[in-house]
């Protein structure tokens, strides 16, 4: 049985941190709303079979609207996001109980991602069980101590990197990692990575090379860099 790749658009957050009525998701740019160019990067990939968006339950109807106007044929699921980070990933793990697939986690706020980027995930996924995409640490890390004034240790910049999305895994994979995670009384909510790195210790989490241009549109200073890159990739 063909595994399929279903690529999951993460557009539960409010974006507090923006202002404004709308959650950063849903703003336009350029003359397209930040998770049009999203789901567009993944409609037009070739290795990707599905799509399944995760929005905060407020703006299903916004993103039904939003769905019908555009010539989407891979949307498949508008899914209820839930309260906390990870009820979004754990909606589409739900939505996908029965299928033998691939879920293709990814930021709706991460507009740029490239085609090259989405490929290399595909791929690394036939060999790996989970993926991360990540740039290397331009800046040198320091942990500090209990203050959070004073260094207690410089970190290696060269074992450093910057993890972006997507995040991608085996269903099953994933599955495994948040029933362990959600059994857990201390169980603090991380990426998705992360719930796999601490309770399934074992597994391998492979890096495919990200891209400076996968921008994640956190403050308002970000639309003018957005506004910037998208006449150069071409939307």
């Amino acid at each position: 049985m063909k595994r399929l790749n279903v690529a999951v658009v993460l557009a539960g957050g409010s974006g507090r941190r923006m202002g404004g009525d709308l959650p950063k998701q849903f703003l336009q740019v350029c003359g397209r709303r930040i998770i049009e160019y999203s789901i567009n990067a993944f409609e037009k990939n070739a290795g990707i079979d599905e799509i399944a968006v995760v929005v905060n339950k407020d703006f299903i109807p916004l993103m039904e609207e939003i769905s019908a106007a555009t010539p989407w044929s891979k949307l498949k699921h508008i899914l209820n996001g839930g309260n906390e980070r990870y009820d979004s990933s754990m909606s589409a793990i739900r939505a996908y109980d029965d299928v033998v697939c691939n879920l293709i986690f990814h930021d709706a706020v991460r507009p740029m991602v490239s085609q090259r980027i989405i490929s290399d995930v595909v791929s690394a996924l036939e060999t790996y069980n989970s993926i991360a995409v990540a740039v290397p640490a331009t800046d040198t890390i320091v942990k500090v101590d209990g203050s959070g004034r004073m260094i207690s240790e410089i970190l290696q910049r060269s074992q450093l990197r910057c993890q972006q999305t997507p995040q991608a895994f085996r269903r099953e994979t994933i599955a495994q990692a948040y029933k362990l995670a959600l059994a857990d009384t201390n169980f603090v909510a991380t990426d998705d990575c992360g719930v796999v790195s601490r309770y399934l210790p074992e597994e391998k989490i492979f890096i495919v090379d990200g891209d400076d241009s996968n921008i994640k549109v956190t403050y308002p200073k970000d639309l003018g860099l957005l506004e910037n890159l998208i006449p150069s990739k071409g939307y």
